[in-house]
């Protein structure tokens, strides 16, 4: 199995290698980089391109390990065993199986997302040392231990919003997505719009990689965010001549919604313009 990226994922050689090599050692590959640059989006296409079945484990501040491998329903037995139910007698009925059993008992090689692991509380990811480490664990229930069948292929993304223990961090091969350079986020921009006229791509990357040298700015805009405000620019018509002959003065781009996200940063590009108004005075 080797990953060489797909027609709709524009894979950067660093990190094609880094997926390789996760799989070859078979160890987590824990990928972290800025939200929208790709990291959920990479467990997709690494399942497209193998042919292999996706299982996503989306993380909440709420979410607690052992959902992840099972739950035991004690209150529907408890209901069920007073209404006189015949299934009361099996207690595999509330049995609920989590991502992690799902992906172990796959008869073909499962492709395993644990998105955004960092969301949860600090204990979650040594919670699950032993069992991604030994790909087995105990269900007390039933007194049975579950082993997986073919070894996962697992990602787990973080966007590095608390640290990870090192315990955890052994057990993983780590790869950080670098934002992309002009040139790949051309190529990007080419599979998203590859019927695009290449002069307002000029010069939206030009804004775009302007506000995102801003300093100051409390979110930058990603990649995904580019690509959503070029399908805005397409469906408004709004055509290169606009963008290239704006009001130098004004700070924020036409439809800057899609790039620009919360209040601060608006004010903080309108003070940059009217900084600009008085120095032009």
């Amino acid at each position: 199995m080797k990953f060489e990226g797909t027609a709709s994922y524009v894979a950067t050689d660093d990190l094609k290698l880094a997926v390789n090599a996760a799989i070859t050692l078979q160890r987590p590959l824990l990928v972290k980089g800025e939200p929208g640059t790709g990291k959920t989006m990479l467990a997709e296409q690494l399942a497209e391109s193998l042919g292999a079945k996706l299982i996503t484990w989306h993380i909440k501040s709420t979410t607690k390990a052992h959902q992840g491998l099972y739950e035991y329903d004690a209150v529907s037995r408890l209901r069920d065993s007073q209404l006189g139910e015949d299934k009361v007698h099996d207690i595999r009925n509330y049995i609920k199986k989590g991502k992690l059993w799902e992906a172990f008992e796959s008869d073909q090689r499962a492709i395993l997302l644990i998105d955004e692991i960092d969301k949860a509380d600090i204990e979650f990811p040594n919670d699950l040392l032993q069992e991604l480490d030994k790909m087995e664990f105990f269900v007390y229930e039933t007194n049975e231990t579950i082993k997986a069948k073919q070894r996962p292929i697992i990602i787990i993304t973080s966007n590095n919003e608390k640290e990870l223990p090192d315990a955890f961090l052994r057990r993983c091969f780590f790869h950080y997505i670098a934002f992309p350079d002009r040139d790949t986020m051309q190529k990007i921009v080419d599979v998203h719009f590859p019927e695009i006229k290449k002069e307002l791509v000029a010069e939206a990357m030009d804004i775009f990689f302007d506000v995102r040298k801003v300093p100051g700015l409390k979110k930058k805009p990603s990649t995904s965010e580019l690509v959503d405000w070029l399908k805005l620019l397409m469906a408004d018509q709004i055509g290169a001549e606009v963008l290239r002959d704006r009001d130098p003065t004004k700070a924020i781009p036409p439809l800057y919604g899609a790039l620009v996200k919360n209040e601060q940063d608006v004010q903080l590009l309108e003070r940059l313009a009217f900084m600009t108004r008085r120095q032009n005075r």
